[in-house]
């Protein structure tokens, strides 16, 4: 099936999550779900797990190198790539980056992307599903997650995405990879306390500190970009909103906090504008496009160098 040939409402797979709003049709949409969100919570709460198998060099070593692997998937492929297509790349490696963002447990690609592209619309305006200037600095970090509305995929703005059976596998069972991951934690760290005893980990140990903490802390970074990078930075651009430009949140992030040159041009792949802005993310996607893996990445336009008239750079 071609997505031309898709009627409006009409999808490849139905979401699971559209099929669970119809049938609470007429409940508060901003109601939280804390229930749904028990795993989010529970991922919360087992970090004070630590106590208990301690830490060991090779865990933090572990823990650290998941949180950019995994952030690099979610600001590359799931922003960049999935929510604005700022590149082009192969059905087959398309599925690979949606597998490895949905490594991050951030949901699956289509509601990550119909959701980030909803915001771009709306942003700072009534309507902005994350908003901290209209609803907070809570409800944009975590609480509009938690929320009975904000649940369903919007399928409406990923149409382009939806004619993917494959991508749509993954964004009905987003929890699959995730907990694949944390096994996988769990083997690496038993597989250690085997063979190389001396470096002090075990199974759980790497469970805790290379799935949970990591997960837990990647997901509090990815959210200051709706947060705290619409309350403080500066604005090189008018762009209507509050977003702003922060260097920390850049570092934190590979390269996201550049949040107002992105409001000014999403399209652009680069976020950081100028070779003083340091984007890692941008780095890593220009390797894969020396390797052949990913192609066309979308330029800066010329206009985003003018401000006030004046060449900045």
């Amino acid at each position: 099936m071609r997505l031309n040939d898709l009627k409006e409402g009409e999808f490849p797979i139905v979401d699971v999550n559209q099929a669970v709003l119809q049938a609470t049709a007429g409940v508060d949409p901003l109601r939280k779900e804390w229930v749904r969100i028990s795993p989010f919570i529970a991922l919360h709460l087992s970090c004070a797990a630590v106590f208990l198998v301690g830490w060991s060099p090779v865990a933090l070593v572990v823990a650290l190198a998941s949180y950019l692997v995994r952030m690099f998937a979610i600001t590359g492929f799931y922003h960049r790539y999935f929510s604005h297509r700022t590149f082009d790349t192969s059905r087959f490696a398309q599925f690979i980056f949606a597998l490895w963002g949905n490594a991050a447990a951030q949901r699956g690609p289509l509601w990550w992307a119909g959701h980030h592209r909803h915001h771009h619309q709306y942003s700072d305006q009534e309507g902005d599903v994350h908003s901290a200037e209209r609803h907070g600095f809570w409800w944009s970090h975590f609480l509009w997650i938690a929320s009975r509305g904000h649940f369903p995929t919007r399928l409406k703005r990923v149409r382009d995405l939806a004619a993917y059976p494959e991508l749509c596998f993954l964004n009905r069972y987003d929890y699959l990879v995730p907990i694949l991951l944390g096994a996988a934690m769990y083997g690496l760290g038993e597989a250690l306390a085997l063979g190389l005893p001396a470096l002090g980990t075990n199974g759980w140990q790497m469970v805790v500190w290379g799935f949970c903490i990591s997960t837990v802390v990647l997901f509090h970074a990815t959210s200051t970009i709706n947060s705290l990078s619409h309350c403080f930075g500066s604005q090189r651009y008018p762009t209507g909103d509050q977003s702003r430009n922060n260097f920390l949140l850049a570092l934190l992030t590979l390269g996201e906090g550049w949040h107002n040159n992105h409001h000014y041009c999403p399209g652009a792949t680069r976020q950081g504008f100028f070779w003083w802005e340091v984007d890692l993310t941008y780095y890593g996607l220009k390797i894969l496009s020396w390797l052949g893996i990913i192609w066309k990445l979308h330029p800066v336009p010329d206009h985003a160098y003018q401000v006030e008239g004046r060449k900045t750079g």
